[in-house]
């Protein structure tokens, strides 16, 4: 497992960066019902404050119009890092989609402008948590 990294600061006025909450297990972000796959009210809980969360972040930022304006005209590339309590519980993919898709539904942008995806797995028993860094990126 690697060491715990040394988070840049945000720059503000061309990428997102946020702490979020672990979201759940793959497990618990979908029911069967009916025989369909529907995203379950802990999936949905999930969405919502992490909706909340960006648009907090976003009311702080003096550069907001002009940050959405480039992740909604722009490929981006999307940096997760995972802060697990165990090394063994959590697979590192199986979070990403629900953080990517509430991340961008809270943004306003569509996730298929997303062409470039690093995920990282940490522990950390006392605060897990997900990392996110959302940045436009040169690459087409």
């Amino acid at each position: 497992m690697p060491a715990s990294p040394s988070i840049p600061p945000p720059t503000g006025n061309h990428e997102v960066a946020l702490t979020l909450p672990v979201p759940p297990s793959v497990n618990h972000q979908y029911a069967t019902v009916n025989g369909r796959r529907l995203m379950s009210s802990a999936g949905r809980a999930y969405k919502i404050q992490v909706g909340q969360l960006v648009w907090l972040k976003l009311a702080q930022s003096a550069h907001r119009a002009h940050l959405l304006a480039r992740l909604q005209s722009e490929w981006l590339a999307l940096s997760i890092r995972f802060f697990f309590t165990s090394a063994l519980r959590r697979d590192v993919d199986g979070g990403l989609k629900i953080a990517q898709d509430a991340l961008c539904e809270g943004l306003g942008i569509n996730d298929n402008r997303i062409v470039e995806t690093h995920l990282y797995k940490y522990i950390d028993k006392d605060n897990p948590r997900i990392e996110v860094h959302l940045t436009p990126t040169s690459r087409s």
